[in-house]
């Protein structure tokens, strides 16, 4: 399962320019990062009246996949599910995972970026481990706003040492929405089985990847 870490602070503090030179900073390492970033705001216009992905939402589709050459755009409803979920449901290929946003989230290390001595999340929410700012501030873990590489090494040293840059897993398995680790034996055995099984199915020639879902009612 990939480490989280994930940036908390008011409004302009500068959340989203130092998280993404951390991203930048253990991307040149060969991290494998995903991002997850959450907003207050509502009806936040990802596509525009008239497109077909409008047009298929206005008709009801409870989720769009957008797909072009160069990328892809998954919109869907909102079904509040925690930060940890997210990141083992979509990212767990990832060797970290960092938030932007997420404050009140449960079980997850933050990081609060300070720019007004007024901002004290760490003393309303849970989880803050080092704060990030350019104020003159009292803390077991301080670091300068503007200093990302050491940022970068601080979540590295403490989240990743004893983890190498990693290739994707063979085989990966949620439960309930929670990613389960697989010992490499485990990932061998399901895979060969759930191969086989579809290799003996008409249409399935030169199958690179199997995606199987089961639903227990």
């Amino acid at each position: 399962m990939p480490k989280i870490v994930t940036f908390v602070g008011w409004h302009d503090s500068g959340k989203t320019t130092l998280a993404s030179q951390v991203v930048s900073n253990l991307k040149e390492i060969g991290y494998q990062v995903a991002v997850i970033k959450s907003s207050e705001e509502t009806k936040i216009a990802f596509d525009t009246p008239g497109t077909d992905s409008f047009k298929h939402r206005q008709a009801g589709a409870d989720s769009v996949l957008f797909v072009a050459p160069d990328q892809m755009v998954m919109m869907t409803e909102n079904r509040h599910a925690p930060l940890t979920t997210l990141a083992h449901r979509y990212f767990a290929d990832a060797d970290i995972v960092i938030g932007e946003g997420f404050k009140t989230a449960s079980g997850v290390s933050k990081i609060e970026v300070v720019r007004d001595p007024k901002q004290k999340i760490r003393e309303t929410e849970e989880g803050v481990i080092a704060l990030a700012t350019d104020l003159e501030i009292v803390h077991d873990c301080l670091f300068d706003i503007n200093d990302s590489r050491a940022i970068t090494d601080f979540i590295k040293n403490r989240f990743l040492a004893n983890t190498a840059p990693k290739s994707p897993k063979k085989t990966m398995l949620w439960v309930n929405g929670r990613s389960i680790p697989l010992k490499s034996f485990v990932q061998d055995a399901l895979s060969e089985t759930v191969a086989g099984f579809v290799n003996s199915l008409n249409g399935t020639e030169n199958a690179k990847e199997i995606e199987v879902k089961i639903n227990i009612t």
